[in-house]
């Protein structure tokens, strides 16, 4: 059985204040009796303790965006939440939603819900795993920058008999703005041996709030090398971003190879690459 979740949003001194309403979707009359889930305050651990429960009803795993950041540019990021869990008369279903802020109770500024059914695979007789697909938008449910970083992963799960379980924290997942290189070159190319190489290119990140890329200033971005027949690369040197983003330095050439800009990413945004191959003769 599915929790409908619809977030009413309202604005309070220039903050957005979302509530969770819920309300069950339609079911046959034999159906479980649906639970209270995702209104209690929040645990402070990871895979923290159910915060609220009925029977014997148990979550043994989430997996969510497989266990990976949640890197989201300028249009819709869908992703999946699997959910496994067991209780010995089986499970009917489960559910899962991201939420930012310090308590599902009074301190949500930012939430992204299922709008669909979970679809479950009853492997056995007492345990499922159910598959719960969810979709970001920057501009709606990422309606501005400052949401960036950590989240809350919230997750319940009721089985055949109506006992449930419900954890508002189970775990945490970073939720960034893509980045990426704009303009990326490494040139002359070809280029002779003992010669100057210049590299430029600009790095740049989503904003949520303007749907738009701009350039990310002062950031470290690492110049590296693979040398041609080689699957390893090595970092030559680090410089920073100026204030638009934008980067030049300049090597010696020695041997053919690829050079790549590598930015490793931060707690708001994602790790990018930029590569180019240039022919030493």
């Amino acid at each position: 059985m599915r929790i409908r979740a619809s977030l009413a949003a309202s604005t309070v001194s220039g903050a957005v204040a979302l509530t969770a309403l819920l309300a069950p979707a339609a079911h046959a009359a034999d159906s479980p009796q649906i639970p209270k889930v995702f209104t209690s305050k929040p645990s402070t651990a990871l895979n923290a303790p159910a915060d609220e429960t009925q029977g014997d009803t148990q979550i043994t795993k989430v997996t969510d965006n497989g266990n990976k950041d949640l890197v989201v540019g300028v249009g819709p990021k869908t992703f999946s939440v699997y959910v496994t869990a067991t209780d010995p008369s089986g499970i009917y279903s489960a559910d899962a939603m991201l939420w930012h802020g310090t308590s599902l109770d009074s301190d949500v500024d930012g939430a992204l819900v299922s709008d669909t059914d979970a679809t479950c695979d009853n492997w056995s007789a007492t345990s499922a795993t159910c598959k719960i697909t969810i979709t970001a938008t920057p501009g709606t449910d990422l309606y501005d920058s400052a949401l960036s970083g950590k989240w809350n992963v919230a997750v319940y799960a009721v089985a055949n008999d109506g006992d449930y379980v419900e954890t508002d924290v189970y775990k945490n997942r970073w939720v960034k703005r893509a980045a990426s290189f704009s303009g990326f070159n490494a040139s002359p190319e070809p280029v002779s041996k003992g010669q100057t190489i210049t590299v430029t290119g600009t790095l740049k990140r989503a904003s949520w709030t303007y749907l738009k890329y701009y350039g990310y200033g002062s950031q470290p971005v690492q110049l590296q090398f693979k040398k041609a027949g080689s699957s390893t690369y090595s970092t030559v040197k680090t410089i920073n971003s100026s204030s638009t983003g934008y980067l030049k330095t300049t090597v010696t050439a020695s041997v053919d190879g690829t050079w790549r800009f590598h930015y490793a990413g931060n707690s708001t945004s994602s790790a990018a690459d930029a590569y180019d191959y240039v022919d030493v003769r």
